[in-house]
């Protein structure tokens, strides 16, 4: 079992890269699906997700090749060739590893009028339903069913078609959006998502030949056309990522520039570290996060996006902890997001759970202790944390955070932490 050992008591100093946003390349991935041909995108972080997402798009069919290229922010490029006639059965060794894998879903019915798809698993953060997915799928005409552990879908040809979602769900968005491309009429998704993610990916379909109005507002219509073309694209920077360094650097009380960090997509995040009492400044090449004293309790609801990001959560409750005052962070996104607070309060934070909200009650330092990462963001969250503690703190299963940061030791060393990366029997 790989583990972090994390020496406190060090503050985050300098400058780091970001790369494209795990969310969004893994769906770009998805979209290439999309056109025969080589599809080529850049900015592709070098994480275990992508590995996997590669090897589920090597068994449909496709040659796909990663590229490091060597510019400090673990990241690269990533070439899909897909064939003319792409396999439409996902394995579910591989669909289990990674939720993401949902989103061949759309690809594939869209293009081939089937595809049988393995029930994914992924993060350990609560219950995120496949009904949206389903039900916009089957408003588009095609018929789905449940079987030993796959999804079926069938449809000769997909039809536009009016769809309204209960929840703006990412996942949901993406895929309805991607098999809508290629549907014969007008296709309107209402109470879309509005992530930067989602921009991304359509901005992609329109560069492949797609017709798709509204992205990044809360209803998008979609042209079918008959066909698509393969595109060079590059992914968004990774606004979690960033939060995290930026989250980083007040807990620590340091000084980090995030090249590359869009202020805008962090908006309101980064306003809550002002609120902390930090020196944020968004530049035209990425952000600047200081904090010189010991940060203010702030209340943090999370909501879908421009509200502050769920995957961001964990550090916030981390910040929190280390925080003069008390804060409310109230989760609206999913329900076991609050998993990991146990493993913080090993650390000696002071945290009561109540339904949905945590009362957070700053301690003015933690202790080490060791520790369980339960997801991507709370693996990195318990990680900061350990860099406002005493002593050595241990954080287990690092692979979880491997799922979602390029380079974390090396980046996290490059800012003056003494992080370690070690081996010890399961």
């Amino acid at each position: 079992m790989e583990c972090f050992e994390v020496a406190g008591g060090t503050a985050l100093t300098g400058r780091v890269r970001v790369t494209g946003a795990k969310n969004s390349a893994l769906k770009l991935m998805a979209a290439a699906l999309l056109a025969p041909g080589r599809t080529t995108i850049e900015e592709v972080p070098d994480i275990l997700d992508v590995a996997i997402m590669s090897e589920v798009l090597r068994r449909l069919g496709c040659e796909v090749d990663y590229e490091r290229t060597g510019d400090g922010g673990g990241g690269g490029r990533v070439v899909v060739d897909v064939p003319e006639k792409p396999s439409t059965e996902t394995d579910y060794d591989l669909v289990r590893k990674m939720r993401a894998s949902i989103n061949v879903l759309g690809p594939l019915v869209a293009r081939c009028g089937s595809a049988r798809v393995a029930l994914p698993g992924g993060d350990a953060i609560g219950s995120r339903g496949l009904d949206m997915h389903i039900s916009g799928l089957e408003r588009l005409g095609a018929t789905i069913v449940s079987e030993h552990g796959f999804l079926v879908a069938t449809a000769p040809r997909l039809v536009g078609a009016s769809i309204w979602l209960d929840f703006p769900s990412v996942g949901a968005t993406e895929n309805l959006v991607m098999a809508a491309v290629l549907a014969r009429g007008t296709t309107v998704v209402d109470n879309a998502a509005r992530e930067p993610e989602i921009v991304d990916l359509c901005t992609m379909l329109v560069g492949m030949g797609a017709r798709i109005d509204g992205a990044g507002t809360s209803t998008i219509t979609v042209e079918g056309v008959d066909a698509l073309s393969p595109v060079t694209y590059s992914t968004v920077p990774d606004r979690i990522v960033a939060g995290t360094w930026a989250i980083g650097a007040v807990m620590t009380q340091g000084d980090v520039f995030i090249e590359r960090a869009i202020g805008d997509h962090l908006r309101v995040a980064l306003d809550k570290l002002t609120d902390a009492g930090a020196t944020v400044e968004a530049k035209p090449d990425g952000i600047r996060v200081a904090m010189d004293r010991r940060p203010r309790c702030v209340d943090v609801v999370t909501l879908p996006y421009p509200g502050f990001p769920t995957d961001l959560q964990p550090m916030a409750v981390a910040l929190a902890a280390v925080s003069t005052g008390t804060a409310l962070v109230t989760e609206n996104v999913y329900d076991g997001r609050f998993m990991f607070v146990n493993e913080l309060v090993r650390l000696g934070a002071d945290i009561r759970i109540d339904g949905h909200h945590a009362v957070v009650r700053g301690r003015e330092r933690l202790s080490s202790a060791p520790v369980v990462a339960t997801d991507i963001r709370a693996g990195a969250g318990l990680v900061l944390a350990g860099l406002a503690s005493d002593g050595i703190t241990e954080v287990q299963d690092a692979y979880h955070v491997d799922r979602g940061y390029p380079d974390f030791v090396e980046q996290l060393r490059g800012l003056g932490a003494q992080v370690e990366r070690t081996q010890r029997p399961a």
